[in-house]
């Protein structure tokens, strides 16, 4: 597990976060009063299943929402006392690259296709920094070096398309921590990379990130998480539900749908012959229930849960959206 170097200090702060999408089917309320702090120097993982807005709250962070048909309906965004949600567009993109940076899914749809590498290392540094061509192209190369690309100075000169998958989501991070960022979100960075590349790629970035410099890692993978992370949130149904130290989350998951993908894990099902699974559908966006949105999953619903939503407990140093705390803390 990462140990990371964490201070007390919050660099960014999301406050009542809401976001929707318009669709034909109506309006998707695809994050919902997202609350989130990251600390000066710290991995956090924001984990999830897929559709929960993990994705959508890094992009709203960002202001990279597409609009229309994204909304941001209300929140906060605050980096170093900044709201990025009412700042002027030109001061907001000197903060993109030089302050916040961000790795993508898939780095095909980043990296221009008709470019070369090499010219979008250089404008990159050249639309952030007051440097040279020269000096940016000799930059750029050294980076694709420390990132691992054999024969950096050739592939400056290689469009995305001639690289492999592993190689432009490592152009990806040379781009990003070239610009010595105080913010790095990596958005499921390896997804479409097979077990080994995905193994180098953590690597890399475990060992670029500097001690001073944040890193909110995405993710479905609760075993990323332990390896790469510090504190996680776990969002589920548009909402974070749960959010502590790794090694708490892990060891005592407070939340019925942290522990549930815990127990998924291969690691807690090596003396059973199947995986657990979680029984259930997510339910839809476009049609939440009145109550706790996991409830009709949970073995432990009672039937409060079914009838009124769950407000977030704050139980010790976590923050856990579950009627079960409340309980804990009025024995």
């Amino acid at each position: 597990m990462s140990e990371g170097a964490r201070t007390d200090e919050v660099l960014l702060s999301i406050r009542d976060l809401c976001v929707s999408f318009d669709t034909d089917d109506g309006q998707v309320d695809a994050v919902e009063h997202v609350s989130l702090d990251v600390y000066r120097g710290e991995v956090l993982g924001l984990v999830g299943e897929s559709g929960c807005g993990k994705s959508v709250t890094a992009l709203s962070a960002m202001r990279l929402i597409p609009s229309p048909p994204g909304r941001i309906l209300s929140g906060q965004v605050m980096l170093d006392g900044q709201n990025l949600l009412t700042m002027p567009l030109n001061n907001l993109r000197k903060v993109r690259g030089a302050r916040m940076g961000m790795i993508f899914q898939e780095p095909m749809t980043a990296l221009s296709p008709l470019h070369r590498v090499g010219r979008q290392l250089v404008e990159t540094l050249q639309l952030h920094r007051d440097i040279s061509r020269s000096d940016a192209w000799t930059l750029g190369e050294e980076w694709l070096s420390k990132v691992g690309i054999p024969d950096a100075a050739e592939r400056m000169y290689a469009y995305p398309f001639q690289l492999s998958g592993g190689m432009r989501q490592r152009v990806m991070i040379a781009m990003v921590l070239m610009l010595d960022p105080d913010l790095v979100i990596a958005d499921e960075p390896t997804t479409a990379l097979d077990v080994t590349v995905q193994a180098q790629i953590f690597d890399l970035m475990r060992a670029m990130k500097k001690k001073d410099t944040s890193l909110v890692l995405i993710t479905h993978d609760m075993g990323v998480v332990w390896e790469m992370c510090t504190r996680v949130a776990v969002m589920y149904a548009s909402e974070i539900v749960e959010t502590g130290d790794v090694h708490d989350i892990y060891d005592r998951p407070q939340h019925p749908y942290t522990s549930a993908l815990l127990a998924s894990l291969p690691v807690h099902a090596k003396h059973q012959s199947r995986l657990q699974t979680i029984a259930g559908q997510v339910p839809s966006p476009l049609d939440y229930p009145a109550g706790c949105r996991f409830c009709d999953r949970c073995e432990h619903a009672f039937d409060r849960c079914r009838v009124e939503h769950p407000p977030v407990y704050v139980h010790g140093n976590r923050l856990v959206r579950c009627f079960l705390r409340e309980k804990e803390l009025q024995s």
